[in-house]
């Protein structure tokens, strides 16, 4: 089993999940990260650290969100990891709290 990022971090990008990572499985977009399933070893340790509560195990990604299954999938392909702690994106609040971000995903 994976843990998958979800909508709640698009145009957030806090990287407090990047820091505990013992395998360096995040990999970072424009305006989100998502994690390689390929690297992750389900230790659990991203899902407290993410003050926007988007990463889940791959079973308990919440019905509205099980496309980003295959996001992460896709994107951790795609982009570079990130390995260090970052600021999160400036507006990084003002998005936070707001639902339905999907069309606000840069790929």
């Amino acid at each position: 089993m994976t843990y998958v990022v979800t909508e709640s971090c698009i145009r957030c990008k806090y990287t407090d999940c990047v820091d505990v990572c013992p395998v360096d499985c995040f990999r970072e977009g424009p305006n989100f990260l998502v994690i390689d399933p390929e690297e992750c070893i389900d230790c659990t340790l991203c899902v407290a650290e993410c003050p926007v509560e988007a990463i889940f195990a791959e079973d308990d990604v919440p019905a509205d969100q099980q496309h980003f299954i295959a996001i992460n999938a896709e994107l951790s392909s795609q982009w570079k990891p990130i390995v260090e702690r970052k600021e999160p994106l400036p507006d990084a609040e003002e998005w936070a709290a707001r639902k339905d971000k999907l069309s606000e995903l840069i790929k």
